[in-house]
Parts: C-alpha cells; structure tokens; sequence
C-alpha cells in the first residue's frame, strides 16, 4: 500500500503544480488586464481546490502509512529535528503543503463572497500565489526531478 500511495503523490503532485501556476497566472493576468471573472475562471480555481485537496490526504496517508511515524517514535523528535533530511521530510515539508493547502481554501472561499470581478481575481491572485510560493519551495526537487 506504501508504495502504490507514494507513486499516486508523487505524480498527481505534477498535476497540482500544474493546475496551481495555471490558475495563479491566470488570475493575475486577467486582474492587471482588468478583465471579467468568468465561469472558466471559476471553475479552475474550484479544480485547483479540488486537486490540492487530494493530495493533501494522500500526503495524510503516506505519512501515517509510511515509516516516518516509526522513525518519530524509534529516535525521538530531538534527533530528527538535528538531521536536516529527516526534519525536512517528516517536519518542514508536511507542515508548509498544509499551510498552502488552506491558502488555497481561504481564497476559494474569500473568492466567492466578492461581488466584482477585480476583487475575485485578487483574492485568487494573491491567495493561489502565496500558496504556489510555498510549494514550490519545499518540493523535494532532489528526489523529485
């Protein structure tokens, strides 16, 4: 199960980043050109929640799945927190994703309660950005490419 969970996170995460810069340019292009939120905006924020939202509980999984809960348990968090591998992948790296995860919630949802075009695409703009941000800095890029 290990192993099936970590090849599912290791590649829809190809698609979350995709999706994520898809709907963060696409926000901030269509703000600063002051163009109209439109239903296709709409609905690629809602893919990006949605996306981001799966591979959270995917991530959830492989974490507890996965012999990251033993090591915890076996050397303590004072040991894991010298070893900078060890306290990237099972402290910094869990921690930031969720962090960008609920960025992307809270500017769907802010999103939804503005009545004008700009204020949405800002809302997404800044919120996806911050998020995208954050991912991309603690993507495992050694492991990864």
């Amino acid at each position: 199960m290990y192993n099936t969970v970590n090849i599912l996170h290791s590649y829809w995460a190809y698609l979350v980043l995709l999706i994520l810069v898809l709907a963060t340019f696409n926000a901030i292009i269509k703000a600063v050109a002051g163009k109209e939120y439109s239903a296709k905006d709409f609905r690629i924020s809602l893919f990006t929640l949605i996306v981001s939202h799966i591979q959270l509980l995917l991530g959830i999984v492989l974490y507890f799945v996965g012999p990251y809960i033993s090591l915890i348990g076996d050397m303590g968090m004072g040991a894991i927190m010298k070893d900078s591998t060890l306290r990237s992948n099972i402290v910094e790296h869990p921690l930031t994703m969720i962090i960008a995860v609920a960025l992307i919630t809270i500017g769907y949802s802010k999103h939804k309660k503005k009545l004008t075009s700009k204020a949405k695409l800002r809302m997404i703009a800044i919120f996806y950005s911050i998020a995208l941000i954050l991912i991309l800095a603690k993507i495992p890029w050694s492991v990864w490419m």
